[in-house]
């Protein structure tokens, strides 16, 4: 079969992988759509990031979604044909945090398409990729295959909301409007907010924002001096998601935080310098926010019950064959909210 190998910084290749048979407990995919993540892009683009680096050849992607084609022994709630979303996390369930139920955080985390550790995991783009029964996640008939790919980022996002608390009746704010940042509106949407201020410094995905349920959106480029309406009387938002990773979008916002107000930092940029006397002052929750667990199955089930509509963020599909044009086309924010590849 097939695959999509990255072996250096904009080397990207189709190449011959080996089809691997599944063992007991085990079942073969039949990769259908896979979603091109902020993480496949840093691979492609600089060979991965921070302390993480390619030192092998390794297969991109883990937001993946297809249709299973053979089972191993002693698998019994799948069968052949099943269509089902990927999860990527493989837990060891041993260590100590997989024993405190905090398995996102597992000492030995075994994730699909991650450089992380050496040998790589190595990824789901491919025509098919063997996996644990357990990350085999069924989903609903009406679901597309290209909304299935879409559980993996959205399941990221509801461990973020969690981090949160509860959104009923809140004022949120998500600064930097990528499909994270998108989602997360779709996450406060369905948590009952009742404001929702989505900005960014492009146009184009203020209005996926929109579509998702955000009900503002402003260009913090165009109109820099925006949120500052909302500072008044220490501040105005209840929860904070800042997706961007930019430090100037977290200081920017702090402003219109209120006393007692939750930030969620969902984005990764690297070290940011913050204003502590204001966080102090005004009691100001911070959270980080990493992967998911549960969630995943959450995301799955909301979507297979027709909760969610998530097709607005899938602005381009194509073939695998083309998966650098692909990998371009999603480095251009211009042009693209989510990129998938279709095998």
């Amino acid at each position: 079969m097939k695959g999509v190998i990255i072996h250096a910084p904009r080397d990207l290749r189709i190449e011959d992988i080996a089809v691997v048979a599944p063992e007991a407990g085990q079942v073969r995919i039949r990769i259908a759509a896979g979603g091109i993540c902020g993480s496949d892009l840093h691979y492609y683009q600089h060979g991965g990031f921070g302390t993480v680096r390619i030192k092998q050849p390794m297969a991109l992607g883990h937001e993946i979604a297809g249709v299973i084609e053979e089972i191993g022994e002693g698998v019994s709630h799948l069968v052949p044909g099943m269509r089902v979303a990927v999860n990527p996390s493989q837990p060891c369930n041993a260590c100590r945090y997989c024993h405190e139920g905090m398995r996102h955080e597992c000492l030995n985390m075994q994730f699909i398409g991650s450089a992380m550790r050496f040998p790589h995991a190595q990824g789901g783009f491919r025509q098919s990729l063997t996996v644990n029964a357990y990350q085999a996640v069924p989903v609903g008939d009406t679901v597309s295959m290209g909304e299935a790919a879409m559980a993996e980022p959205f399941a990221v996002c509801l461990h973020a909301g969690k981090q949160a608390g509860s959104l009923l009746g809140k004022r949120v704010l998500v600064t930097g409007c990528g499909p994270i940042g998108a989602l997360c509106v779709v996450v406060a949407r369905l948590g009952g907010a009742a404001q929702i201020l989505a900005t960014d410094v492009a146009d184009a995905p203020l209005v996926t924002a929109r579509a998702l349920g955000a009900t503002q959106a402003v260009n913090i480029a165009a109109q820099p001096e925006a949120l500052g309406a909302y500072a008044a009387d220490k501040g105005t938002f209840d929860v904070l998601f800042e997706a961007s990773g930019n430090g100037r979008a977290l200081a920017g916002a702090l402003d219109a935080m209120r006393p007692g107000g939750v930030i969620v930092q969902v984005g990764l940029g690297g070290d940011m310098t913050l204003p502590m006397n204001l966080i102090v002052a005004r009691e100001l929750r911070l959270h980080g926010t990493f992967r998911f667990d549960a969630e995943f199955q959450l995301a799955v089930d909301l979507m297979s019950n027709g909760l969610v509509d998530l097709k607005p963020l899938v602005s381009a599909t194509l073939p695998f064959e083309r998966a650098v044009e692909a990998f371009e086309l999603a480095a251009d924010r211009s042009r693209a909210m989510k990129v998938q590849l279709a095998f």
